[in-house]
């Protein structure tokens, strides 16, 4: 055998260069539901990006949540050639990956009590947040004085669109997918979207428990999430985010409360399910819960002020249904 010598290369002395080892999950997806303060959260991932050095995609689309097939599976394909380690974020109801045969990501998520939810997106969308209301008025020239200055009330015991079905049924449509029946309240919806949680979702927390969401996310992604309570917690985390929420935010009576309430069974239904399964989590990585609630009886009807955390906002989110409604919000059913 022939011998060349002294023209020896780096992968003649050294071999190959070895390969990059990936964490475990390296893609994961925050399908972030809207005003459940996925902005702090997104806050805090553009800090941990930096920090622990995997790409952060967030996605500036805030009303399009529901996607023809077509655009599934484009979505889908852009998503799946970030670069390894990747978290995308963004306001869109679950993708089923391996439908199309791709490779299918971790989901995270967070929730928040419905009635809390909806009443944050009713006043936000007419007052906006801390920004300033005259600010907001610029933002949404669209808005009539009679829709901006309707009375809650008048809105839920009248029956108005953007108080009843299928407007408020909102969060279970996150997980359960792009089917045309995931937007029809109902069981099927309600079911299919908790196999999804079960089956897809590493976690689901809630935001009434915010800094136990981010102690497991620790836990379960380190090599995402390291820190971040500690983050979360730091004075100049909340300076720079300047953390306050909704402004002109106020209750709806009992009797409008007890209207909606029904009217949110399935959201409710789905909560408590969700809130059951973040309680197993905690129980079983041994994290004592700092709030022991294992009555399903709805917030309101234990306590009227229902004191949610207020995080920052998002922005520039505006429903579809808000665009859709835009030009027929009075016209009742």
């Amino acid at each position: 055998m022939l011998c060349k010598t002294g023209e020896s290369t780096y992968m003649d002395d050294h071999g190959p260069p070895v390969p990059k080892v990936l964490p475990f999950p390296s893609q994961v997806i925050y399908n972030r539901v809207g005003k459940c303060g996925s902005r702090t959260v997104v806050l805090l991932l553009r800090i941990l990006a930096e920090k622990h050095q995997f790409n952060l995609v967030s996605s500036d689309i805030h009303n399009k949540t529901r996607l023809t097939k077509h655009e599934q599976v484009d979505l889908m394909r852009n998503i799946s050639t970030i670069p390894q380690p990747f978290l995308y974020t963004r306001h869109v109801h679950f993708l089923n990956f391996t439908r199309f045969r791709i490779e299918q990501p971790v989901y995270i998520n967070i929730i928040r009590d419905p009635i809390n939810r909806f009443l944050s997106n009713y006043f936000f969308r007419r007052f906006g947040d801390w920004r300033g209301e005259q600010n907001h008025l610029i933002r949404t020239p669209r808005m009539k004085d009679d829709e901006r200055y309707l009375d809650i009330n008048v809105c839920i015991l009248e029956n108005y669109p953007e108080c009843s079905n299928p407007r408020i049924f909102y969060i279970v449509p996150y997980f359960c997918g792009q089917h045309p029946q995931c937007r029809e309240p109902g069981v099927w919806a309600l079911e299919r979207a908790k196999q999804n949680v079960l089956e897809n979702f590493l976690l689901v927390g809630i935001l009434e428990e915010l800094e136990d969401v981010l102690l497991l996310l620790e836990r379960l992604l380190p090599h995402y999430f390291s820190d971040v309570l500690s983050i979360y917690k730091s004075p100049a985390f909340w300076k720079v985010g300047n953390l306050t929420g909704t402004v002109k935010k106020h209750m709806p009576t009992l009797e409008a409360l007890q209207v909606l309430y029904r009217r949110m069974k399935y959201e409710y239904d789905f909560y408590n399910f969700v809130r059951d399964q973040f309680h197993l989590i905690k129980r079983k990585i041994g994290l004592k819960s700092s709030h022991p609630s294992s009555s399903h009886e709805p917030t309101f009807l234990r306590e009227l002020s229902l004191r949610t955390p207020e995080p920052l906002e998002d922005e520039d989110e505006e429903e579809e249904e808000a665009l859709d409604d835009a030009n027929n919000w009075l016209v009742q059913p």
